[in-house]
């Protein structure tokens, strides 16, 4: 019994510590799925209300209330229709997190082939469209190009992206060194305050972003900007540099992983 009592009274001491501990580890992972979901809507609107009730407490404006409380649930699903996608994507989010995985982080040796053909397709003012999948499967939208299931080459990526073939307007889905599919249709962003500058591809990107925890690698036509988009967020015109330390931390990859792959020589091809 005294060892026993003993034990209790650690675990008295050590309780708060728990307790604000696992507060902290709570509180940062919701942080962590509202600002990756663009739930922020959610969060005026709810505050919104909630201040409303509160003033309405305060200045006893008693018809006011019942209206609230009458109207209650009709608000909660008007509030749940409204904000559908939002909610979907937090959930998306939600079942998507590995919430106590911090390390034991995987190699791969592959992106280095994308990043070359991105370059390649930059200078040639070629788009490109590359999506990196990661803990979401995206059997739909492999459905909807091209089973390749080739063997992950910039040669190759060029080659699709490089000349008007039928699939070089979609998008290739690449998992560790394998190409899966190519000209993939992707679903368009639902975002309303998207720069109108933004093209088909970096909506599409996006659009991906806000529904799957894949990392998309976008070559504009255009300008021959490289952007990556992630989290719902699209960052545009990067360096190579900044895109591998992004695709390091997104994709667990290590520095270490990255071996140039010596298949484009600019010299060679101007030949």
């Amino acid at each position: 019994m005294d060892a026993f009592d003993r034990l209790l009274k650690v675990y008295d001491f050590i309780r708060p510590i728990l307790d604000i501990g696992f507060l902290t580890f709570i509180f940062y992972k919701a942080y962590d799925i509202v600002v990756k979901t663009n739930a922020v809507q959610i969060i005026k609107a709810a505050i919104i209300v909630a201040l409303a009730y509160v003033a309405a407490l305060i200045l006893q404006l008693k018809t006011f209330i019942w209206l609230l409380q009458m109207f209650a649930p009709v608000f909660l699903i008007g509030f749940a229709i409204v904000f559908q996608p939002e909610i979907r994507k937090i959930f998306l989010k939600m079942g998507q997190s590995e919430w106590f995985s911090f390390g034991g982080r995987s190699r791969h040796t592959y992106v280095d082939s994308v990043l070359l053909a991105a370059e390649m397709l930059s200078k040639q003012r070629r788009g490109m469209l590359a999506v990196f999948v990661r803990h979401t499967k995206l059997d739909d939208i492999i459905a909807t190009g091209t089973v390749l299931n080739a063997a992950l080459s910039s040669n190759l990526l060029v080659t699709i992206f490089g000349h008007d073939t039928p699939l070089h307007d979609g998008a290739c889905i690449v998992q560790g060194g394998k190409i899966l599919a190519a000209g993939c249709f992707l679903p368009l962003s639902e975002q309303y305050d998207i720069k109108k500058t933004f093209g088909t591809r970096h909506r599409a990107a996006l659009g991906l972003s806000e529904v799957t925890d894949a990392v998309i690698l976008v070559v504009s036509e255009e300008t021959g900007a490289i952007s990556l988009a992630y989290d719902s967020r699209l960052h545009y015109d990067l360096t190579i540099r900044e895109i591998t330390k992004i695709l390091e931390n997104q994709l667990e990859l290590g520095s270490d992983s990255f071996t140039i792959e010596d298949t484009i020589d600019e010299n060679k091809a101007a030949l």
